[in-house]
């Protein structure tokens, strides 16, 4: 039964297919029988995985393994601070992603909130009232202003029946209705004017349906299929971390495995071989990451919410930044979703209206000047007309201005009020009579106004159907017989406002010297006198524009997808910049379904329009541009829009207009219904991006300069430099806060200047590995040039150093300095010149200098706190046992600070080389 065309089938035949009649309806026992055939009227939910089992998913993750194995060791060696520390971490990541996953399958529940709990049928010959979810195919459904549709349906009957479709199709504007077959069976949704769908609502007038499906098998049904048809990926960082934490391990077990292996050669006892060993293996993971990444992610979204962007999934920030793609809806993000009379041709003349949205404010010019007298008669003459044959209303709600009704009579009230011109005052004066409402197939509307004996007809419409009723035209303040020539000049007109993507409408009036008690069309409306054109478009929001070119800037290609007619798509497209040389292609849902999928890839970047679509052409541009290695982001607001929502990369729901079910399927979800602010979320998610591997370069040196220290001290046959207890220490103190306040740096100004980066592209790619290499070995030197220095030397300038050099004695008799203090210095030599390294981190290649010292007062703290720590443990008795340390003196600080500040000084100079190389 779904498989038939039930819009090009007359409304007869669409009764007799389903056994059903429009008077008496079904019996109970068909009912019965149908709704066991057919099942209920709701949209199935599909299974979900168990909360228990979505926990335990959060585990699933190799550098969680890691971690845990982490644990473990320091537990082992009795570092019970640092065990829970880890552990701590690996369950709070946990915790939080199992919120995030839990919240994220909402969806469907938000879907089925939509259908109306009752409707109105007629069953045994009576209109009853029953549950939505009891309706059958083949049931008669009354239908009225205010209703919401709750199955798809076949008019049987309409009276000026309109119904806003935004939600499902994205027509910005209601939709008139009628119940005449189409024979296109190719028709897409929106054009489909016989048919009423699940989910849409009745704006105005009456009808009768016939319903041809329920359930899943509605348009809603199949997008609910197609939202739990999604898939969910990892985010591209979710995918880098993963392998650059397997790679790291390898890497590390690699290098302590050599150091075991010498640490035996010297013939060390072996277990202090395996605790060194060990200790390394802690030291050199950064099991901070996790926490780092969450908690900057975490933060980025409260900067996010100053700039109108709600985040439902912290890993959606960092995707934002490597987004290629944003695929927009039109109505209400790139546009201000308020109808707005642009241009008003009387007189002859083209009149330009400035002022947007419904507020009445704005003023008429004709080539730049006001206008004239009997010009300004004219103006108001048309919009006089235009309000007079309105069924909207016009008003102001805290400090906003509101339409109630259709937002195309809203424009024209909008536009009057501009001219001092008020509905309220015109009911007054020409109070209603009698009104042949619009239809879809007289595409016109009409009202008889006034009182006898000054009573006229008002009409509005189509240009060409209302210059069809006119034999008179209102030109120069009087009226004369409607040529030839005005009407080829007025069809003209007609073709350049609407080729300019302006909705047109017709203006006519007539005088009547006497009431019509029942008033036809054939009657009323013929010998008009033609007054006026009114054009209007839902305005394109004023930034979007220049938000646009920023993301072409960053390499970014920006799609309008939308639900409205071809060249209104096309002329938006080239106001706001979507259409270019390199990509000016605009196609409308019937071209798109001649396109093969592999077509499709193929010509999916050379596409910035997309026309009349619906659910199913969003969520195949979607998966074309992932097709490509694209990372999309996908905005929309209806319910037609939340499949391709959910398989984008990142999905952004609209805060006002959108639907609870995008919202539950977005991964974020923007206040303003603004496309400005997705800009600003992709700057905020490139900044945490940048950030995040700030921290990564930090730790990683970190962390290599910790195991080059112990490898090179192995292979050069010194004394071990640090204890396990110390490495284990460094690794807490220097890889927590000012880590972390590297996660939370400002955000470079130029970072929208530079391409998007792929999404395939490494966190430490070969140029930073090799840095992140000389930076470890240079933290490292510093740390033995240090230790040596006060071993064989001593910061108290032990004057037979150079006597024992060179006299050749044992290398045992060349130890005399102190070991303990050269240990307690390379300990905090180790640590501060961390600290100072965080500074370097903060670019890679401006000086800190140029960027500012207290530019990230966060990093400023961190490192005064380690430092504090370190002091305090280097001073207090109680850790003096535990650390192995000594207090240290004045002169033994000149020497920390003095080989600490080595691996700065270096980096201040290299960059200062490629500055002025380049």
């Amino acid at each position: 039964m779904t498989e038939l065309q039930w819009h090009t089938m007359h409304a007869n035949e669409v009764i007799k297919n389903l056994d059903t009649s429009v008077d008496a309806g079904l019996s109970l026992n068909e009912t019965e029988n149908r709704l066991k055939k057919y099942g209920y009227n709701q949209l199935e939910e599909k299974k979900g995985v168990s909360p228990f089992i979505l926990f335990l998913g959060q585990f699933n993750n190799f550098i969680v393994w890691v971690l845990i194995a982490a644990a473990i060791v320091s537990g082992v060696l009795r570092e019970w601070i640092d065990a829970l520390a880890i552990i701590a971490i690996v369950i709070i990541n946990a915790i939080i992603g199992f919120i995030q996953e839990y919240r994220a399958e909402k969806s469907l529940e938000a879907l089925q909130k939509m259908s109306a709990p009752f409707s109105r049928v007629t069953r045994n010959g009576e209109i009853q009232s029953i549950p939505s979810r009891d309706i059958v195919p083949g049931d008669i459904v009354l239908l009225e202003a205010g209703d919401y549709v709750p199955a798809d349906g076949r008019l049987c009957s309409s009276f000026s029946f309109m119904t806003q479709e935004a939600s499902l199709t994205g027509e910005s504007t209601p939709v008139g209705k009628s119940t005449e077959p189409l024979p296109n069976p190719s028709l897409p949704i929106a054009d489909q004017k016989n048919m009423v769908f699940m989910g849409t609502s009745v704006t105005s007038g009456k009808g009768t349906c016939v319903i041809v499906t329920t359930g899943m098998h509605t348009e809603l049904g199949k997008i609910a299929g197609l939202i739990q048809e999604a898939g969910k990926e990892e985010t591209p960082l979710q995918r880098k971390l993963e392998v650059f934490g397997k790679k790291l391990v390898y890497l590390c077990l690699g290098i302590v495995t050599i150091v075991f292996l010498l640490e035996l050669c010297r013939k060390d006892p072996l277990l202090e071989a395996f605790l060194i060993s060990v200790s390394l293996a802690v030291a050199a993971i950064p099991e901070g990451l996790p926490a780092i990444v969450t908690i900057a992610l975490a933060l980025g979204v409260q900067r996010m919410v100053k700039r109108h962007v709600l985040i439902r999934k912290l890993p959606s920030v960092e995707t934002l930044g490597c987004a290629t793609v944003i695929c927009s809806d039109k109505t209400g993000t790139l546009t201000q979703n308020e109808m707005t009379v642009r241009k008003i041709f009387a007189n002859g003349k083209t009149i330009d209206v400035s002022g947007t949205g419904y507020m009445p404010d704005g003023n008429f010019l004709v080539n730049g000047e006001s206008l004239l007298g009997i010009d300004q008669k004219a103006l108001e003459k048309t919009l006089e007309i235009g309000v007079l044959c309105n069924n909207t209303h016009l008003k102001k709600e805290d400090a906003t201005w509101k339409v109630i009704g259709d937002p195309t009579e809203g424009a024209i009230l909008s536009a009057a009020g501009k001219t001092g011109i008020w509905k309220e005052m015109l009911d007054k004066q020409f109070p209603l009579i009698s009104e042949i409402p619009f239809d879809s197939e007289r595409k016109k509307m009409s009202t008889i106004r006034g009182t006898s004996p000054a009573l006229q007809v008002c009409e509005k419409g189509a240009p060409d159907v209302i210059l069809q009723d006119c034999t008179k035209i209102y030109h120069d303040g009087t009226t004369r017989d409607l040529t030839e020539n005005d009407i080829q000049v007025i069809l003209e007109e007609n073709n350049n406002l609407a080729g300019s993507a302006l909705r047109v409408l017709g203006v006519a009036y007539k005088p009547l010297d006497r009431e019509i008690t029942n008033p036809v069309p054939d009657t009323v409306e013929r010998e008009m006198i033609f007054v006026g054109l009114l054009a209007m478009i839902d305005p394109p929001r004023p930034e979007v524009k220049e938000a646009v070119a920023v993301c072409h800037t960053a390499g970014i290609k920006t799609v309008m997808i939308t639900g409205d007619h071809k060249n209104t798509a096309r002329a938006i497209g080239e106001e706001l910049g979507f259409l270019s040389s390199n990509s000016s292609k605009a196609i409308d849902g019937i071209e798109l379904d001649a396109l093969s999928d592999d077509d499709l890839a193929k010509e999916v970047s050379k596409i910035a329009v997309y026309a009349r679509v619906t659910a199913e052409h969003k969520l195949r541009i979607v998966k074309a541009w992932k097709k490509q290695g694209d990372v999309v982001a996908m905005t929309g607001d209806g319910v037609n829009d939340a499949p391709a929502v959910k398989e984008a990369n990142i999905g952004v729901a609209m805060g006002i207009t959108g639907t609870d079910v995008t919202k539950e399927a977005s991964d974020m979800v923007i206040t303003d219904d603004n496309f400005a602010s997705i800009e600003a979320a992709i700057e905020e998610g490139r900044g945490i991006y940048d950030n995040i591997k700030k921290s990564i370069h930090y730790l990683l040196s970190c962390n290599t300069g910790e195991i080059l220290t112990m490898l090179l001290a192995s292979i050069f046959n010194l004394p071990i430099p640090l204890f396990p207890i110390q490495i284990l220490w460094i690794n807490i103190a220097t890889d927590g806060l000012p880590a972390l306040a590297l996660g939370v740096d400002t955000v470079d100004p130029d970072i929208m200047k530079r391409l998007a980066r792929r999404s395939t592209e490494q966190i430490i790619d070969k140029r930073l590995g090799i840095l992140i290499l000389f930076q470890g070995f240079l933290i490292a030197m510093s740390t033995l040039l240090a230790y040596t220095y006060v071993l064989y030397y001593g910061t108290r300038a032990i004057p037979d150093y150079l006597y024992h050099w060179f006299c050749n004695e044992a290398a045992p008799h060349l130890l005399r300095g102190d070991i303990e203090l050269a240990r307690t210095i390379a300990f905090c030599v180790m640590v501060v010149s961390q600290l100072f390294h965080s500074f370097n981190c903060r670019n890679a290649r401006r000086s800190l200098f140029e960027i500012g010292v207290f530019t990230n007062n966060k990093l400023l703290l961190a490192a005064g706190i380690s430092l504090a720590i370190q002091v305090a443990i280097v001073y207090t008795p109680f850790f003096e046992d535990i650390f192995r340390v000594r207090p240290l003196e004045l002169i033994d600080w000149i020497t920390v600070f003095g080989f600490s500040s080595l691996t700065f000084i270096i980096m201040e100079v290299v960059k200062y080389g490629k500055r002025e190389k380049n």
